[in-house]
């Protein structure tokens, strides 16, 4: 399969498209297709987060968010579990290629569609995709692909062998040091960010079942950053929502050693996103759900099912709990 994409790759015009609000990993992919590959544009038409646009900026990648389609021959999807993910219509299947690291979707299967959920990172794919095609690794491509790596392992928290070696054989191919990944990703919340924090500390809501915790809230904005902060604070699954009109938008988080014990966000939000009629998915500790409906609804949902998995779980042993 990674050689039938490889030779797609090779011939025509090809854009690749980022899901909405693109994270470093789908814009790591997606860097190191366009460096490899002849004539290949970038477009993310949700945008990109905080943390891509500071890497856009340094690796200098041009991103656009608007684009006649009508001037490619091949579409590249990277990082994406859905088509509702990406803000944009495609056109015909027959001229898509989807790289993905999610749970397998039949929304793809009439694209040449290449899924492997046993991976972390969707910069793993994409780097044994150079390796299919003994592209040599170059600096820039190289920390780009870290950087998904990294973040998306949530700093190695759910890292896996397999990772770790891609990860260790990059940085030796590449000649990068660690503190140069860290350095791209390592970023102090601005004020904005730090607000929503507050605010989401504010407005949370939480219930313990079992010896554990689940929170969630709401705001306007950095909805991952305050799911990470209400983990902090104590919660072992949390959730954070966002309406915009009638849409809404969900983050979740939970803490690895839940994930451990079978929890699978990803999992979860798709169930419930496909029980709500909404587009849902991710990894088990992280994960998104997007659609149309009331978030305060949709929070207490994501919260009766993450307790009742809670409930079904031994007790922890920790004296604090």
């Amino acid at each position: 399969m990674l050689n039938a994409i490889v030779q797609r790759l090779q011939i025509g015009k090809k854009l690749i498209l980022l899901h909405g609000n693109a994270d470093p990993d789908a814009l790591g992919c997606a860097f190191a297709i366009c460096r490899c590959f002849p004539e290949a544009t970038i477009i993310a038409p949700g945008g990109l987060d905080r943390i891509s646009k500071i890497i856009a900026e340094k690796l200098n990648i041009t991103v656009f968010e608007t684009i006649d389609l009508s001037d490619y021959d091949t579409f590249v999807v990277v990082d994406t579990s859905s088509p509702d993910q990406l803000d944009i219509s495609l056109p015909s299947p027959e001229k898509c290629i989807v790289i993905d690291h999610h749970a397998f979707s039949d929304r793809w299967s009439n694209c040449l569609y290449y899924c492997d959920d046993s991976k972390r990172s969707c910069a793993e794919i994409v780097f044994e995709m150079l390796k299919t095609a003994r592209i040599e690794i170059t600096r820039d491509v190289g920390l780009a692909l870290l950087s998904g790596m990294l973040t998306d392992s949530g700093h190695f928290a759910f890292a896996t062998p397999s990772l770790l070696r891609d990860f260790a054989d990059i940085m030796e191919k590449a000649n990068i040091n660690m503190d140069e990944v860290t350095s791209f990703i390592d970023i102090e919340p601005d004020i904005s960010e730090r607000i929503s924090q507050l605010k989401g500390a504010q407005r949370l809501r939480f219930e313990r079942t079992n010896g554990y915790i689940v929170a969630i809230s709401h705001g306007s904005a950095f909805e991952s950053s305050v799911c990470k902060s209400l983990i902090m604070l104590g919660a072992d699954v949390a959730f954070v929502g966002s309406q915009r009109n009638e849409s809404f938008r969900v983050s979740a988080r939970a803490r690895p050693e839940i994930v451990r014990k079978g929890l699978h966000l990803g999992k979860m939000l798709e169930d419930i996103g496909t029980e709500t009629s909404n587009d849902g998915g991710g990894h088990g500790g992280a994960a998104g759900l997007m659609g149309v409906g009331d978030i305060e609804a949709i929070l207490n949902i994501c919260m009766q099912r993450a307790l009742d998995f809670l409930r079904r779980l031994e007790q922890p042993t920790l004296a604090k709990r």
